[in-house]
């Protein structure tokens, strides 16, 4: 079973989810998407370090073996989430108690 995949690809759904729910829209801004490229980048660099290495290694079977370079898919996915999270609570905390 592919579980980083799994997991990967369902926090996506719900922090875009979450997005909504909250209606901080982030994922409708531009603005947004240029932030997400910049950090990409940042991604590309050091998760590409630490995969060629290979400092981190990753089990065949629990991802899709897809990588955009020595980079799995799913660390783009996860990244995305952990990324996106911390800037919708980031936002929903400052609309709320400013």
């Amino acid at each position: 079973m592919k579980e980083y995949t799994i997991v990967a690809a369902l926090s996506v759904i719900l922090v875009v989810v979450l997005d909504r729910v909250l209606r901080t829209r982030l994922t409708s801004q531009a603005e947004f998407w240029v932030f997400i490229a910049v950090m990409f980048g940042f991604k590309v660099i050091f998760n590409g370090y630490l995969t060629w290495r290979p400092i981190v290694m990753y089990g065949p079977e629990f991802f899709l073996n897809i990588r955009m370079g020595t980079i799995p898919l799913e660390d783009f996915l996860f990244g995305f989430s952990m990324i996106t999270l911390t800037v919708v609570l980031w936002e929903f905390a400052r609309k709320r108690w400013s």
